[in-house]
């Protein structure tokens, strides 16, 4: 029987610099480790003191993610912005890809960092513009 797919859409305040390379090397590494183990995939991006993440898979990895994720002492303030279903995966090459914020795509990630409701759809869609190949 096969399991639900789902996209966990969310943005958090970082504990740790986001501009230092070392910490979110590290972070970047274990999530694409647990990533690995657990079938998830996504992107994440680091940007002005925040996290935007997303990650695409099984439904009860994505809910065991989200409770380490509750734990996870790099990041506060973790806010859910869309889960659902979906059909196929947007990320499937990246375990975790992180995402290069250019100056291009600063002024709109900076609007989805501090709208009150973003749109999942639109973050998916800068979160692939910021891991295209260039």
């Amino acid at each position: 029987m096969p399991t639900r797919l789902d996209r966990l859409v969310y943005r958090s305040v970082a504990v740790m610099p986001t501009e230092a390379l070392a910490p979110l090397a590290e972070l970047l590494g274990e999530a694409q480790r647990n990533n690995a183990r657990d079938g998830l995939t996504g992107a994440l991006a680091a940007h002005d003191g925040r996290f935007l993440q997303v990650v695409e898979g099984d439904s009860g990895y994505l809910d065991q993610l989200q409770r380490r994720l509750g734990r996870d002492r790099r990041h506060r303030e973790i806010e859910v912005l869309d889960r659902r279903p979906i059909e196929r995966r947007a990320f499937d090459a990246w375990t975790m890809a992180s995402a290069r914020i250019t100056p291009s795509l600063a002024p709109e990630l900076d609007a989805l960092m501090t709208e009150a409701t973003p749109s999942g759809d639109r973050i998916v869609g800068l979160m692939l513009e910021a891991v295209a190949p260039t």
